[in-house]
C-alpha cells in the first residue's frame, strides 16, 4: 500500500530509520500471538495516505495516474511477478464448510484495483472518512519493475481466503477484480460493517524508499467525529492486529518494519476512512515495502505470498477462536 491515494494523502518524506529494531523477530515469535510489550501509538499513512501518530513520515509514493498511496491508495498498472493460482470469482464466499470457524464471517479487503488508473477521475472524488474529506481511492504502488500492490493484494486475498474457507469461516472480498475501480474508501467499510463481519483485513504493500523493509500492521486509534466513531472498535482491533503480527512473524520469518512501529509491528493511525468507518474489528497491513529490492523479491514470490496468505489467516483464527 503507498502512502498516496485514497484513504492515503502523500506524506512527507520519510527517513529511513537503520538501527536495530526494538523487538527482534525472536522475541515476537516467542511472544507469538499476544506476548508484545509496548507498542508505538502511531505513524505511517492513512488510507494509506496520511501520516501515523508518532511515527516519521513515508517516502512519496511513485505517483501514477492517481496519486499512489498504501492502505487506500494507488499503484502503478501491474507487470511481472507470479499470477495467482485462483481465477478471479465473484467476491461472495462460497458455501463454508464445517470446521472451527463455522458460523464466523471474515471480509478480506484487497487494497486498491487493478483498473483504478483508468478511472482517475472517479477514484480522485472526494469522500468522507468521518474526521475529513480524501480520495475515494489511490492506483497504489508497484515494484520497479512493475508488479501492481493491486495484484499483490487480490493474489494474497485469493489465498487467504482458500485457508479461511477450509476452516469452515465465510468469507467475503470487498472487491474481486470484479468491478471497473474503487470501492471507495468509505464504502470498502461499509461492507465490512453491513456482512457483520466478525473479523476484516485489508491487504496492502508499502511504496517507502529504498531500505525500509519490513510489515507493520495498522490498528485504528479511537476516533468520534462526523460518522466515524471507533471507540467500541478500538479494543478488539489491536488484539486482532498482535494475532495477526504474531503469527505473520512465526509463519514468513519476515522482520517488523525497521522505518515505523518502532520495531513492534504495530502503528496505530486516526486517519485511514478505512479504519474510522468500520463498526467491527478491522486492521490494515502492509506485508512488505515494494521499493525496496529485498522486499520486491519476497512480494513477486508466489511461495512467499502464500506464507503471507497463511500468517495472517493463523492470525485471524487465532483471534476468532481466542
Amino acid at each position: 500500500m503507498s502512502y498516496t491515494g485514497p484513504d492515503f494523502d502523500p506524506p512527507p518524506q520519510r527517513r529511513s530509520r537503520r538501527g536495530p529494531l526494538t523487538v527482534g523477530v525472536a522475541a515476537l515469535v516467542c511472544g507469538g500471538l499476544l506476548g508484545w510489550g509496548v507498542y508505538a501509538a502511531t505513524g505511517g499513512t492513512d488510507d494509506k495516505g496520511a501520516q501515523a501518530e508518532g511515527s516519521p513520515s513515508a517516502a512519496p509514493r511513485t505517483p501514477s495516474p492517481a496519486a499512489s498511496s498504501p492502505a487506500e491508495g494507488g499503484a502503478s498498472p501491474s507487470a511481472g511477478g507470479e499470477k495467482s493460482p485462483a481465477s478471479r470469482t465473484p467476491s461472495a464466499s462460497a458455501p463454508a464448510a464445517a470446521g472451527p470457524l463455522k458460523g464466523k464471517v471474515v471480509v478480506i479487503d484487497p487494497g486498491h484495483n487493478p483498473t483504478n488508473a483508468e478511472h482517475t477521475a472517479e477514484i480522485n472524488r472526494q469522500v468522507d472518512v468521518g474526521t475529513h474529506r480524501k480520495e475515494c481511492d489511490t492506483t497504489g504502488t508497484s515494484t520497479n519493475d512493475g508488479y501492481a500492490e493491486a495484484e499483490f493484494t487480490l493474489d494474497v486475498a485469493h489465498r487467504m481466503r482458500a485457508v479461511l474457507e477450509k476452516q469452515g469461516a465465510t468469507v467475503k472480498l470487498t472487491q474481486d477484480g470484479d468491478r471497473p475501480f474503487g470501492p471507495c474508501v468509505d464504502e470498502r467499510a461499509r461492507i465490512g460493517n453491513a456482512a457483520k463481519a466478525d473479523a476484516v483485513v485489508s491487504i496492502h504493500a508499502d511504496g517507502s524508499g529504498a531500505g525500509n523493509r519490513g510489515f507493520h500492521v495498522i490498528l485504528p486509534g479511537s476516533v468520534n467525529a462526523g460518522e466515524a466513531d471507533t471507540r467500541a472498535i478500538v479494543a478488539p482491533s489491536r488484539a486482532l492486529g498482535e494475532r495477526i503480527a504474531g503469527n505473520f512473524v512465526r509463519v514468513t520469518g519476515t522482520a517488523p518494519s525497521n522505518y515505523i512501529g518502532g520495531g513492534t509491528g504495530l502503528v496505530t493511525r486516526k486517519d485511514l476512512g478505512g479504519l474510522n468507518l468500520s463498526t467491527v474489528p478491522k486492521v490494515f497491513i502492509e506485508c512488505g515495502n515494494m521499493r525496496d529490492s529485498k522486499d520486491a523479491a519476497l512480494l513477486t514470490s508466489g511461495a512467499w505470498r502464500q506464507k503471507a496468505a497463511q500468517g495472517i489467516s493463523e492470525g485471524i483464527v487465532s483471534f476468532l477462536r481466542g
